[in-house]
């Protein structure tokens, strides 16, 4: 879009000096150039908010990377800790796994206790049986052939329910601790492998989430890179508008300078057609020497009354030399440094001030560059002179209305407009500054026009 853009000014601009052959199109030429300094400014100023926005969602996309990478850190770090409990987890189930074998093997040794005693009692019920199946403790007392005899068996027969009843209470208790046990290994390692699935499921949540920050943060580093992208494009656009901005400028000011040495030459031409004009006034003169005098007072008042009629009254009175007066009125403000609003600043010309309808003149034979409404200058109007060799530029600011137009030849003395108050003005005033140059907007060649011109 830029390149057609500079192609539009490049065509524009040739065609513009293309046609500085023609008078037209030369009083034109400073004004078109303006015009397309405007523009680049313009376009330059529209490409710089466009810069500092990008700089802008730069400085957030970098933010937001930041940001992203902020929660992928902790992500990451929770990641690490859910896989280091899964680990402990996993251990503890190893362990809890080892202990169960180790209690499978400690229940086969109580299974197998369990079952001798199972037999042994089963032996006791045979044997009971086997001797008659009635058979009691108290008869066995009672059979007893003597005291001591009763005594043994009475000993005997507690030996052998103790013994039965040990068996019993053994076979209880190891029952009791087998279930016991079973169940507690059993509820652990159900209670580990239910942490061990919810640290798992930890893991693949905080996994989802650090992949898609993951895929955001990425995303936002290929957005960064079309910002960048973008942003360069656009620096570089305003660099070859600062480049045009400054080839117009220096166009522009060539163009002064052409157009001075065209009023230079055109100075010369009018002095070479005067100098043949008076030859001729002489020759005619001399011829009518034998004429009447009335004819030749008649003929010399002729010749003035169209010089009388050209100048304009109440003009200020035209001084001889380069250089004359611009306005009549009274010095209100001289170049140099003064006091505006209460604050110092530079005052780059001449203020004269004066009421009613007052003309303002060229303060040289030169040519209108400029003729136009700004908002500090109000009607101004620009003219280049060339001087002695060396080009002027005269300005004539805050004027109630403009007599000429861009590109107009005007001699010194010629009314150019009236006094005003137009622009950023504080009364009516005529505002006159004078640059050692053609015109520069920074105002670097502008000197007092005391030094030129008697106030």
């Amino acid at each position: 879009m830029n390149r057609k853009y500079f192609v539009s000014l490049s065509i524009a601009a040739v065609l513009t000096i293309g046609g500085l052959g023609t008078s037209a199109s030369a009083h034109s030429s400073v004004d078109d150039l303006k015009k397309q300094q405007d523009d680049v400014s313009s376009k330059k100023e529209e490409v710089n908010g466009k810069i500092d926005s990008k700089k802008s969602e730069i400085n957030d996309n970098v933010s937001k990377q930041k940001d992203i990478q902020g929660q992928i850190d902790v992500l990451g770090k929770q990641l690490n800790d859910t896989e280091s409990k899964i680990k402990d987890k996993e251990k503890e189930i190893d362990d809890t796994t080892a202990e169960i074998n180790k209690l499978k093997e400690e229940i086969e040794v109580l299974k197998q206790k369990i079952e001798e005693r199972n037999e042994l009692l089963k032996e006791r019920a045979r044997a009971i049986q086997e001797k008659g199946g009635s058979a009691n403790y108290v008869d066995v007392l009672l059979g007893a052939d003597s005291f001591g005899d009763f005594v043994n068996r009475v000993t005997a027969v507690n030996t052998i329910v103790s013994a039965d009843k040990k068996i019993m209470d053994e076979q209880k208790r190891d029952q009791e601790e087998l279930e016991k046990k079973q169940k507690q290994v059993e509820e652990k390692l159900a209670s580990l492998e239910k942490d061990k699935a919810s640290l798992q499921t930890l893991k693949k949540e905080l996994d989802s989430q650090k992949a898609e920050k993951a895929e955001l943060f990425k995303q936002l580093e290929k957005q960064q890179k079309s910002l960048e992208v973008e942003k360069a494009d656009l620096q570089q656009e305003s660099d070859e508008l600062s480049k045009r901005e400054k080839s117009i400028e220096g166009e522009i000011q060539a163009e002064q300078e052409r157009l001075a040495e065209l009023a230079r030459k055109q100075e010369e031409e009018r002095k070479r057609q005067e100098a043949e004009a008076a030859k001729k006034r002489a020759a005619e003169q001399a011829a009518a020497q034998a004429s009447a005098s009335s004819s030749s007072s008649s003929s010399a008042s002729a010749s003035s009354a169209p010089a009388k009629s050209a100048a304009p009254a109440p003009a200020p009175t035209v001084s001889s030399g380069a250089w004359t007066r611009p306005a009549s009125g009274a010095i209100t403000t001289n170049f140099g440094t003064d006091i505006l609003n209460g604050k110092p600043r530079m005052h780059w010309g001449t203020d004269i001030a004066a009421r009613g309808s007052v003309p303002i003149v060229a303060a040289a034979d030169g040519i209108v560059i400029r003729s136009e409404y700004s908002s500090s200058y109000g009607n101004v109007v620009y003219m280049t002179h060339s001087i002695n060799g060396k080009t002027f530029t005269t300005v004539y600011a805050h004027m109630s209305s403009a007599l000429v137009g861009n590109g107009q030849s005007v001699k010194k003395g010629q009314q150019i407009g009236y006094m005003g108050d137009t622009g950023y003005s504080f009364g009516q005033h005529l505002h006159f500054e004078l640059h050692a140059g053609p015109w520069n907007a920074a105002k670097s060649n502008a000197v007092n026009p005391r030094q030129y011109i008697n106030f």
